[in-house]
């Protein structure tokens, strides 16, 4: 979700210095859904022990599970990001610029306000910690609030090996393809004797659908007829519908999500193909001049507001366990009529938020002038970024000291890229509202 606007207004896929206003609005839909769907699943339970429990409520329904699976909008951002990450990446490349200086941008643009919202969180839990707060409920916080970076880790890793796999893309599309996707299988095969491997596809998947975007961004969906792009639809989902009815996978997509798997894409090809379908229709109304505006202001905070807005919510509900307000239980009529106060409330904590962290996904090029960046420099700031500790939050959750270890990592990355001297080049610049992540 970047935030700096480019030149160019065309709503159509194009050559790499146009912007996709379709792209933008699937974009902002996805970020839209993702906040409301979050409002409704938490339902914390305060015990007189001063413990906390808490179950995903939506998740419980018996018809969550076709509705997520029209509903996963994951892999629309990686496709998306795959398009703007690929023209950005082609951009600076023909004005002269290097990897080193992609992966700069790319880095600083996700790293500035991710390290902000850890630092701000840490000390958050570590005083309510001070103030008598249960252990297992600051932990409870910590795991809760830290859900939403499991997706930034991972757009982040796919968006920094796009000059490497573009090139792969140059020289043969459909090869690079293939090779993703057999290693999606290939880690799907061996999750079940070797657990820990499953997470390879939060690179390896996330990829394979970053690579829809790539042909997309090629004009490949473009050229299909409709019938062509419902055909693939459809075959994309009998597939997947297929491979969950002989149980090789669950039916129900957030399952699938953590740790991903191949049936995420098979829905990005569906969901790829979707978007170049309803792009005559979604065209008209990307001209709007309410809709630009929206998107405009929306789309160049989308990254903060994605960070922030699951913190927010686990720290609303966590302070409310503690007053006298009434708290209707999960799944009741009552709990399912308070959502909408609970999004509305939401929406105006993230208010402030926005307006206090917003900017730190603004193009930060003041601080960069001089020389190239050092490629060592960038180099040592992706291996600090992806620590460890980083690795260990995805995988077995978000504890207190990890929250404490990932801040003091995303300070030190930003260290090392601001001690670089030279201004990012105009191409550099991630597109308008793209996932940084």
């Amino acid at each position: 979700m970047g935030g700096a606007q480019e030149q160019g207004t065309s709503s159509q896929p194009g050559p790499a210095g146009t912007r996709d206003e379709v792209l933008d609005l699937v974009r902002f839909f996805c970020l839209a859904l993702v906040v409301v769907g979050h409002s409704m699943m938490g339902s914390p339970v305060l015990h007189p022990d001063g413990t906390v429990t808490t179950h995903n409520t939506l998740a419980e329904q018996d018809w969550f599970e076709p509705v997520i699976w029209v509903f996963m909008v994951m892999p629309l951002f990686f496709v998306a990001g795959g398009t703007t990450g690929l023209q950005s990446w082609q951009r600076l490349k023909a004005g002269g610029g290097t990897a080193a200086e992609f992966l700069q941008a790319r880095l600083l643009r996700m790293v500035r306000p991710a390290a902000a919202l850890l630092a701000v969180m840490f000390l958050g839990l570590w005083m309510a910690g001070l103030l008598g707060v249960h252990p297992q409920v600051v932990e409870l916080m910590a795991a809760g609030a830290g859900m939403p970076l499991w997706f930034l880790a991972a757009y982040l890793a796919a968006q920094l090996s796009i000059p490497l796999l573009a090139a792969f893309h140059a020289r043969s599309p459909w090869l690079a393809m293939g090779v993703l996707a057999a290693l999606v299988v290939a880690v799907d095969c061996l999750r079940g004797t070797l657990p820990l491997l499953a997470y390879a596809n939060l690179v390896f998947l996330w990829c394979a659908v970053q690579q829809l975007g790539f042909l997309a961004a090629d004009g490949r969906f473009a050229r299909l007829s409709k019938s062509g792009l419902l055909a693939l639809i459809l075959a994309a989902n009998l597939l997947l519908g297929l491979v969950a009815a002989l149980g090789l996978y669950s039916g129900n997509m957030l399952v699938n999500l953590n740790p991903p798997n191949l049936t995420l894409f098979l829905l990005g090809i569906s969901q790829a193909a979707l978007i170049e379908l309803a792009r005559p229709a979604l065209v008209p109304l990307c001209s709007l001049g309410w809709v630009r505006t929206l998107l405009r202001v929306a789309g160049g905070r989308s990254l903060t507001v994605y960070l922030w807005h699951l913190p927010l919510l686990v720290a609303m509900s966590g302070l409310l366990l503690l007053t006298s307000v009434p708290k209707p239980a999960a799944g009741t009529a009552e709990w399912w009529w308070s959502r909408p106060v609970v999004l509305l409330s939401l929406l105006l904590l993230l208010l402030p938020a926005v307006a206090a962290f917003g900017r730190l996904e603004d193009r930060p090029t003041a601080a960069l002038q001089g020389r190239r960046p050092p490629a060592m420099a960038v180099a040592a700031a992706v291996v600090v970024v992806f620590t460890p500790a980083a690795v260990g939050a995805a995988i077995n959750g978000l504890t207190l000291g990890l929250l404490g270890a990932g801040a003091a990592c995303f300070l030190l990355a930003l260290v090392l890229l601001h001690g670089v001297r030279r201004p990012l080049r105009t191409g550099s610049a991630p597109t308008a509202t793209e996932m940084s992540r």
